[in-house]
């Protein structure tokens, strides 16, 4: 007879009757089918953990070891490639870290040198690899690591470790110097062959944006929009986000270095024209300027200002016995301006002397200042010049030998001729009617910087002395920069009686500090003129830029106080 059967679970043909009816056998079986399925995990996990064994031991083969570099009499004992330990004043290792800008020059082909630069890009396929090292974002070099055939190992590993290095990376190089032709960078004749190479900074490997995509010029940019690959804009709020990035890129990097000229520039002309360098507090007791907002803040239960100028106590200064006075310091202005050239605060070029007869005295002091600014410019900082004209387009400003010096009634015929309704001639000119101005007066006299004077009173301060024929204008004055304003001044009124009747004028409380200030003229004071010049706006306009935050580091606006 026969008997019906099944499948166990191992597989294995048993008739019905002995699963039914022979226990043991069942028992059996089951035994033997976990047993089966035992060794088969058992098998399993032996595998992986071969596996798990075989990636330990080449993830250990393929770990390039962090570098301790502590002497180079003794670099033969350290691995040539590895990030650098945290550099925490360890030692003095004796490298010397040679300038980009010097390769080919004073150091030749031959020559073997250390460098510590940013890597600006890297590419490389199989056995070539090619570096990008950048200085002083201005100077690059290329660098070149190619297998050594004879030592496979070694070069693997070195390779190894050139595909872990991120764009940005602050890195230490050592190389030899071979004749090269390189057109891609600013070193061009040389270019290094790689030995040892240690990150001493790691840069993300995601970045906000490249520095390569900051340093396009715009019209670059929109050359590029109908290609296949358009290059991407980088809005203004991105850039200030990440101003350390952007800050990179050779023109804006070459803006900072011009800031830093023209105070340079200011310095050295005033000190050859008799002037002394001051410092004035910025916690002041109340507002500096009329018409201008200010910031307060609690001093010790009592309500203090940010300076709106360092005008009182350049005053001051002069009832000091100092005659001539200058200071380069932060002005604050609560002002909800959001323009292309306002800043909530800003670095203030401010020079007072006392005079002898007229104004027009610190007109010529100020020319000759500009003068030395202008012409020191172009020729000591041509290379940074270059650098920021390649992406920014401008030209250098035309000026006169003399102060080029327009009156108030000269400038408003001028605007009248050009279409401007100028009312009853004692509104302050808008944007629109000084560009209309700077280029008449381009045309007329040839001339980007120019001086107009002699406002209506009741657009400027307190301090500012009327005119002797008519108190309705007084003697003050602009100065300008293509069409655009950069600095305002004036003979300043020493006469403390006047000041006490202009402040009355004007409306003006007189607080504890206008006290003090009026109370230095009671005491014999010189007659005395000056000019308050914005540091940003002069950079921002002699470079021809579309906003003054490009002139200035970190810039600070009504929506911006980061970073």
């Amino acid at each position: 007879m026969k008997h019906a059967s099944t499948w166990t679970r191992a597989h294995v043909y048993v008739p019905v009757h002995v699963l039914f009816g022979g226990t043991h056998i069942h028992a059996h079986l089951l035994t033997h089918s976990h047993s089966h399925r035992a060794e088969k995990e058992r098998a399993k996990a032996e595998k992986k953990e071969r596996q798990e064994a075989e990636r330990l031991a080449q993830q250990a083969t393929d770990r390039v070891a962090e570098v301790v570099y502590l002497d180079v009499n003794e670099q033969d004992r350290y691995e040539p490639q590895g990030d650098m330990v945290r550099i925490m004043s360890r030692s003095r290792t004796g490298r010397t870290m040679v300038p980009v800008a010097e390769l080919g020059r004073q150091y030749q082909s031959g020559d073997r040198v250390w460098l510590r630069g940013r890597l600006q890009s890297i590419r490389g396929k199989g056995k070539s690899w090619f570096l990008v090292l950048r200085q002083n974002s201005f100077d690059t070099v290329q660098a070149c690591y190619f297998k050594n055939v004879d030592d496979a190992e070694a070069s693997q590993k070195m390779i190894r470790y050139l595909k872990t290095l991120t764009a940005e990376s602050v890195v230490d190089l050592e190389g030899t110097l071979v004749d090269a032709d390189v057109k891609s960078c600013s070193v061009k004749n040389v270019e290094l062959n790689i030995h040892r190479i240690h990150t001493v900074s790691k840069a993300d490997a995601i970045l906000p944006f490249e520095v390569e995509d900051a340093a396009r010029s715009e019209q670059e940019v929109e050359a590029s929009q109908n290609t296949e690959r358009p290059f991407p804009r980088l809005g203004q709020e991105l850039r200030l986000d990440h101003r350390w990035m952007d800050l990179r890129a050779p023109a804006n990097n070459a803006i900072m270095r011009i800031q830093s000229a023209v105070c340079q520039l200011f310095r050295e002309s005033l000190y050859s024209q008799g002037f002394c360098e001051i410092h004035i507090p910025k916690l002041i007791a109340g507002e500096s300027e009329s018409g201008a907002g200010v910031f307060t803040t609690d001093y010790f239960g009592t309500t203090a200002c940010l300076a709106q100028s360092p005008q009182l106590y350049k005053q001051m200064a002069i009832a000091s016995d100092l005659p001539r006075v200058f200071e380069i310091g932060p002005v604050f202005r609560a002002e909800n301006s959001n323009t292309r050239r306002h800043l909530c605060e800003f670095t203030g070029l401010d020079l007072e002397m006392a005079i002898d007869d007229h104004y027009l005295e610190t007109l010529e002091v100020v020319h000759e200042l500009f003068k030395h600014i202008f012409t020191g410019l172009e020729s000591r900082w041509a290379k940074e010049l270059n650098i920021i004209r390649e992406q920014y387009d401008s030209e250098p400003v035309a000026f006169t030998p003399d102060p080029c010096v327009l009156h108030w009634p000269e400038a408003l015929e001028i605007l009248q001729y050009e279409g401007f309704d100028i009312a009853d001639g004692m509104q302050d000119m808008n944007g629109a009617m000084e560009l209309a101005l700077g280029r008449v007066v381009k045309e007329k006299y040839g001339t980007d910087f120019f001086m107009l004077d002699k406002y209506p009173s009741s657009i400027r301060p307190f301090y500012t002395m009327p005119d002797p024929e008519d108190s309705r204008y007084s003697n003050s004055y602009d100065i300008f920069i293509r069409g655009q304003e950069i600095c305002s001044g004036a003979q300043r009124c020493h006469d403390p009686d006047l000041v006490e009747k202009i402040l009355q004028e004007k409306g003006i409380e007189v607080g504890d500090g206008l006290k003090s200030y009026i109370e230095s003229f009671r005491h014999g004071v010189s007659p005395h003129a000056g000019a308050g010049i914005g540091l940003e706006r002069v950079v921002f306009l002699y470079l021809g830029l579309d906003n003054v935050r490009k002139a200035s580091m970190f810039p600070r606006d009504p929506n911006r106080c980061t970073p």
